[in-house]
């Protein structure tokens, strides 16, 4: 069968006359039966698959922020859980910073 993929199934020949081998490239040569034509390949990008989030993800950082540091109110005594969550409240505030201004620098095609 040189070259030609397992997958086409049983019903599929290559010596028939109602199918045509067709070249596709970066992929194994394919079978094409009469009538139809060979799959294209279309780019993810045609369909928006591959599209960032804009704004969810700063506004999920930024609630989370919120949401350590209120953790700061309450009814604990020591003061080492604080120094905790500040340190990783403003780890997140670093790392929401370096983001915006990644995306407002970023080179667009």
């Amino acid at each position: 069968m040189g070259g030609v993929s397992e997958h086409h199934g049983p019903g599929v020949r290559q010596d028939n006359a109602l199918t045509t081998r067709v070249n596709q490239p970066g992929r194994e040569e394919g079978i094409v039966r009469a009538g139809d034509h060979p799959i294209e390949e279309e780019r993810p990008e045609d369909w928006g698959w591959h599209h960032r989030m804009r704004k969810a993800p700063q506004i999920a950082g930024w609630l989370s922020v919120l949401a350590m540091l209120s953790y700061l109110w309450g009814n604990h005594e020591a003061r080492f859980e604080d120094l905790w969550l500040v340190g990783i409240a403003a780890g997140l505030v670093v790392l929401l910073l370096w983001d915006l201004r990644r995306k407002r620098t970023a080179w667009r095609p």
